[in-house]
């Protein structure tokens, strides 16, 4: 089966010029694949007839008259443009033109547009933002970034099955470890939703390894973390912050004085190496869990390389078949995990 992917080629700080040379760069080490590339054919042509890969034949232009701006209100986004490239991409998807969607745009709106046009798996009540993170061990996939600012302890519940099972179809991990972040290990710590989910957690099947705090998200104590996506989109902003600083700060020393320059010579393969271990390119792309179909955002103002990356994440969510994996472990959770009363026998 030919997996095909629908690009919003107009989304993010610089559309077409980003997008189209990382769908063709995917398309090159990805036989099995095609791509829609959704947006304004006078836009995208002019960057595909620059190309010389071979990869031009498996892609085909899907027109689209509107361009949601990075600026506009989600709900502006879903009501007066319904002809933009992202609703068009999003629309493909669940007419079944496509296997999934990749967007650099406003993350507001196509966290609106694909819940209102594909809704959520059975068993839902709120898609989530999930994203890998580095740690020391490998990446950790932590969930929500953002999208649910208020969660009942259901809804982190769900947020857990959903992780568990994105890691364990993509990363192949049969039982990923689940941690609750927390600002302590102990079952006391934490507040009244915190208590009570990690409870919940416990009944839940999962492999739920209890509160993790937050310096156990790089030490890689678990496979997946789990927070209401205020804490997470604190931690995720504050994360890029501190890579961006550590290494400015490096450069900054190496290049201070001629002997500097001169160790910073010497030393610039190591540099190298750690510039590529913290490049948050190499982990771009958020996914949009618990909807009826693959969505993944990257970052608006990534590059080629980024953005192929969160092609390549798509790519990898469709052949492992995440959406029936997610399906399968939401219908197996216990009654009491998700807060239901047990189904009462009268006979």
């Amino acid at each position: 089966m030919t997996i095909i992917i629908a690009v919003d080629a107009m989304g993010g700080d610089h559309g077409p010029p980003v997008t189209v040379p990382a769908s063709l760069a995917f398309l090159e080490e990805t036989p099995g694949a095609s791509v829609v590339l959704v947006g304004r054919a006078e836009a995208i042509e002019p960057v595909l007839a620059k190309s010389r890969s071979p990869a031009r034949n498996r892609v085909r232009i899907h027109p689209a008259s509107e361009v949601v701006e990075m600026d506009d209100p989600p709900a502006d986004a879903l009501r007066r443009k319904k002809d933009s490239s992202m609703r068009v991409a999003i629309n493909l998807v669940r007419d079944g033109e496509a296997h999934g969607c990749v967007s650099a745009g406003n993350t507001g709106a196509l966290m609106g547009i694909a819940r209102f046009v594909l809704k959520t798996l059975p068993g839902i009540d709120r898609p989530a933002i999930a994203s890998q993170l580095p740690t020391k061990k490998g990446v950790v996939t932590m969930l929500d970034l953002g999208a649910n600012v208020n969660c009942t302890p259901e809804q982190l519940v769900q947020f857990a099955a959903m992780g568990s099972a994105l890691v364990s179809s993509v990363e192949q991990i049969e039982r990923p470890t689940v941690g609750l972040l927390n600002i302590g290990e102990e079952d006391i710590k934490g507040n009244e939703l915190v208590k009570e989910t990690a409870e919940r957690l416990k009944a839940s099947g999962l492999n739920f390894h209890g509160n993790v705090e937050g310096d156990d998200i790089y030490k890689g104590t678990t496979d997946v973390v789990v927070c209401d996506g205020f804490v997470g989109n604190v931690a995720l902003k504050t994360s890029e912050g501190l890579a961006q600083m550590l290494y400015e700060f490096l450069k900054a020393e190496f290049t201070r004085s001629i002997l500097s320059r001169i160790v910073a010579g010497i030393a610039y393969p190591v540099l190298m190496r750690f510039k590529r271990r913290i490049d948050p390119r190499r982990l771009n792309g958020a996914s949009l869990v618990g909807l009826k179909g693959v969505v993944v955002k990257s970052h608006g103002g990534t590059d080629a390389l980024g953005f192929r990356h969160a092609i390549r994440k798509a790519h990898a969510e469709i052949e492992s078949g995440v959406l029936d994996r997610i399906a399968q472990r939401i219908a197996a959770m216990p009654a009491a995990a998700l807060g239901e009363a047990p189904a009462r026998n009268d006979a």
